[in-house]
């Protein structure tokens, strides 16, 4: 379509029926709230709840046009920082030993002496375990195969602070999957984030502000345990039934297709 929406959804719908409240074109804020109020001010302060990512516009939006609404910070988003800050270190170790191999092959030219990279148990060499571990690190340890626990193994020996960035990450996890109490919840994010202080590993300060400046609604998660799923669902559900047609040619058409569907 080229062009970018706003499409508010209800989760009472499941993807169904019901389920698209009004689709704008454009993603200006300004723009959207406009739209929105033009909803009965009375059915607007019935939305008791809203979920949503961290971006400044979609907190805007929510607190002008649902006023009552409590709104919560998705847990994906807020996890997908963790994630990327491992991945950062990683990244980061992976050209340091980039840098130790030219090194090495460049001395050994100058003494006339073939390099020979290390190789550890698993047959990886220093470069190719920085680079083979990428997905592990994605995942829980109790997702990993065979290889990737052996793998997981050296690398965690051999770089340190890989494995203090990934327990890190899993611990955040651990918050959000473990705890229903919120008054638990609150303790349990407070360790964390004096951890990750504590430690001052500069690829965790993103998260470390986005904990800061949301953390009332990244704790209204423990409430009702509501995430962005049913949105990030219904997104794919929009672009499948595009594909279906092969693309877009009359906009205004497929819009009204969509709402005929799914309003």
């Amino acid at each position: 379509m080229g062009e970018l929406y706003t499409v508010v959804t209800n989760k009472a719908g499941k993807g169904k029926k019901g389920s698209i409240v009004v689709i704008i074109a454009g993603t200006k804020s300004e723009v959207v709230i406009n739209h929105l109020q033009k909803i009965d001010f009375k059915k607007r302060n019935q939305v008791t709840e809203i979920t949503l990512d961290m971006a400044n516009s979609m907190k805007l939006i929510a607190k002008k046009s649902f006023p009552k609404a409590k709104q919560v910070t998705d847990r994906f988003h807020v996890q997908k920082l963790a994630l990327e800050a491992v991945q950062e270190v990683r990244i980061r170790l992976k050209w340091d030993a980039l840098d130790q191999e030219k090194s090495a092959i460049t001395e050994g030219k100058l003494n006339k002496a073939s390099f020979i990279s290390r190789e550890f148990s698993n047959g990886d060499t220093a470069k190719q375990l920085l680079t083979r571990s990428r997905f592990l690190l994605y995942k829980s340890p109790n997702k990993w195969s065979e290889s990737q626990k052996e793998r997981a193994i050296i690398l965690f020996e051999e770089n340190p602070e890989i494995k203090t960035v990934y327990y890190l990450s899993q611990n955040l996890r651990n918050i959000y999957n473990n705890n229903t109490d919120k008054t638990v919840a609150i303790t349990k994010l407070a360790h964390w984030y004096n951890d990750v202080e504590n430690l001052g590993i500069k690829s965790f300060n993103t998260i470390m502000n986005t904990v800061k400046i949301n953390y009332h609604s990244i704790l209204n998660y423990f409430d009702k345990r509501s995430t962005n799923a049913s949105a990030e669902s219904f997104n794919a559900k929009i672009k499948a039934f595009r594909n279906q047609f092969r693309g877009v040619r009359k906009v205004d058409f497929f819009l009204f297709r969509l709402t005929k569907l799914f309003a």
